[in-house]
Order: structure tokens, then sequence, then C-alpha cells
């Protein structure tokens, strides 16, 4: 059988390492993107370490708002490994803030990484994939996608962005059998809310968490069994429905959470 082979941004921390992990457990073939060398580089000693069989790792520094870097990243990968099956589009940040007051280079970067970092690496991997007669892009959104989201508004608007484009996506990419999951992921623990943009420092207090492993092992299983959407969990599944029959309640808890 053929090894398959994917790419995953932001292997950094969080949700894109323990995928990149996961992945490679079960003997994918991984090129990994992220801005920061040196977390490859301790990413790569990880996977090296790991009890064999597994799969190989090629970490490639990029920025995913780059469109040119993006496009080298998914050369670097078929020069590599040959192909490109998968793409796991997690890069991402955060932001929280009155979007009026909120600084522009903060809401650039959001923008600029969220809506163009996920366009630009979807448009560079789907020509491999059309090379191979087919793939899987895994889109990571939130479960904020449809939230009334005062003082996260920009951030919900950008996954908002990603769910949207992810179902419109599905259907144009039927006939090149790609697949094209949306992955709406709840609170996870992980580096994001520290990193996040803005002036709002709230974490949401109380909220139910859960790990980056547990979010790395249901993207695998995605990719063994695609959907459509995948929501993890019962809590994420009522806070989506709950916006879209009481949404003027759930921005009020928003508001609390967020402020």
């Amino acid at each position: 059988m053929t090894t398959k082979v994917a790419l995953i941004t932001g292997v950094s921390s969080g949700i894109g390492r323990a995928t990149a992990l996961e992945f490679a457990r079960q003997g994918i073939h991984v090129a990994g993107t992220a801005r920061r060398s040196a977390r490859l580089n301790t990413l790569a000693a990880e996977i090296t370490a790991l009890p064999a069989p597994h799969g190989a790792f090629l970490g490639v520094t990029a920025d995913v708002s780059n469109a040119n870097a993006m496009r080298s990243a998914v050369q670097q990968t078929v020069e590599r490994f040959g192909r490109l099956d998968i793409l796991v589009a997690n890069a991402g940040v955060g932001h929280r803030g009155a979007l009026v007051d909120a600084e522009w280079d903060d809401l650039e970067t959001l923008l600029r990484t969220n809506i163009d970092g996920v366009l630009h690496s979807i448009r560079a991997a789907v020509p491999a994939m059309r090379q191979n007669g087919g793939g899987h892009i895994i889109t990571l959104s939130s479960v904020t996608y449809n939230l009334v989201s005062p003082y996260a508004a920009a951030y919900a608007a950008s996954k908002a962005f990603v769910s949207s484009m992810a179902h419109s996506l599905r259907m144009e990419l039927e006939d090149d059998h790609i697949t094209v999951t949306d992955f709406l992921v709840g609170r996870t623990q992980t580096e994001f809310n520290e990193k996040r943009l803005g002036l709002g420092k709230r974490t949401g207090e109380g909220l139910p968490t859960m790990t980056p492993d547990k979010v790395a092992a249901a993207i695998l299983r995605a990719v063994d069994h695609p959907r459509r959407s995948v929501t993890m969990r019962l809590f994420d599944r009522l806070t989506i429905w709950g916006n879209i029959l009481f949404p003027d309640i759930i921005g009020r808890i928003a508001r609390r959470q967020y402020k």
C-alpha cells in the first residue's frame, strides 16, 4: 500500500503538533509548517524517537499568510515524499477585544492568518492532490463560527469564513475526488489563549476543555472515515444549536466570557 502523505500547518504547538505526532505514529509521512524553526527541529526529534515503524517528518519553515511560502511547502513535500494526500489547515490565531477599538495590526494579522492562510494552503495543495487523483482537506474551524460573539467578533467571523468556504469547496472539488471536512474545534488546552491578540485576557474559566491529543485523534478518525463536518463534544454541539435557536441569549453569555 502507498504510504499517505500529509501537510499540516502550524505544527509548532497545540493541535498541529499533536496531529503531526499522531499521524506519524500511524505511519503517515508528515510535512509540517511553522514560523519557528527551533520548534520544528524539536518536533522532528520527537517523531524520530517514536517506536518503529512510524512516518517520516519534514519540517518547513513557512508563514501561511505568504502564498509563495505555501507553494514552496507543497513543492518540498512532493519532492521529499512523492505525493500529497492530506492537508490539515490548522494554523490560526485568536483575538479578543472591542472590534472598533482593536489595533488594526492585530486585526490584519488575524485576517491574513485565519483567512488568507487557509486559502493559500488549499490553493497550493489542490494541484498536487489532483496529480494523485484525489485527496482530503481538513479545515480547522471553531464552534464559535456561528456564535454571536461580542469582543470575539473578528475571530468568530474568520472562522465563519472557513466553515462556509469548506462546504462550498467540497462541492467544487467533488469531481477531483478531493474530500473536504469542516472540523469545528471547541476549547482546547493549548497556548492559543495565552498567545491570542487583542486586549481581552479572560480565558473562559469554567468552560469544559479537551487536550490537543484528543483533537488529534479525532482528526485522524476523520481521515479514516471522511465526513463533511465534525463536532467532537455534546457541549460544542449544544453551543452551535443554542446560537441558532437563542442567539441573543448565547451572545450575552459570550459577552461575559470574552470582555
